[in-house]
C-alpha cells in the first residue's frame, strides 16, 4: 500500500494505492482533508467623519501588520516623515507622507492587519 497526497482544483486528497497480484491498481478511495485554516481577520478601519478624512490618502503598498504608529491627527508632517510602520514579511517597512500636509487621520491602530491598498491614513495639503 502507497499513500499520497493530491490535490485537485485547490482541494488536497489523501489516497491509498493498493497494488494486487498482477500488477493492476485498485482505484483509490478520496478522503477529503479538513478545510485550510483560514488567515486572521483582516480589522476593518474606524468609521471617520468625511470632514476629517484629509485629501491625500496614504494606503499600504503590501499586506501586512501595524508595528507602529508614529504621527497623529493634527502633526505637520514633511515629504518623507514616517507616519506608520508596517511589518510585511519579517520586515519593517516605514510608511511615510508622500507631501507636506497635516495628518488628518490615522485609520489604523497597532496590531491591525491590513490588506494591500487598504487606506491607513490621509493628509490635507
Amino acid at each position: 500500500m502507497k499513500q499520497y497526497t493530491i490535490t485537485v482544483n485547490g482541494v488536497a486528497y489523501d489516497v491509498t494505492v493498493e497494488e494486487k497480484n498482477g500488477g493492476v491498481v485498485s482505484a483509490p478511495k478520496a478522503v477529503e482533508k479538513s478545510a485550510p485554516v483560514a488567515s486572521a481577520p483582516v480589522a476593518s478601519a474606524p468609521a471617520a467623519s468625511a470632514a476629517k478624512e484629509g485629501n491625500v490618502a496614504v494606503s499600504a503598498p503590501m499586506p501586512g501588520k501595524i508595528l507602529a504608529v508614529k504621527a497623529k491627527e493634527g502633526d505637520s508632517v514633511k515629504a518623507g516623515d514616517v507616519l506608520l510602520v508596517l511589518e510585511a514579511m519579517k520586515m519593517e517597512n516605514d510608511i511615510v507622507a508622500p507631501q507636506d500636509g497635516v495628518v488628518a487621520s490615522i485609520n489604523v491602530k497597532v496590531g491591525d492587519s491590513v490588506e494591500s491598498g487598504a487606506k491607513l491614513a490621509s493628509l490635507n495639503a
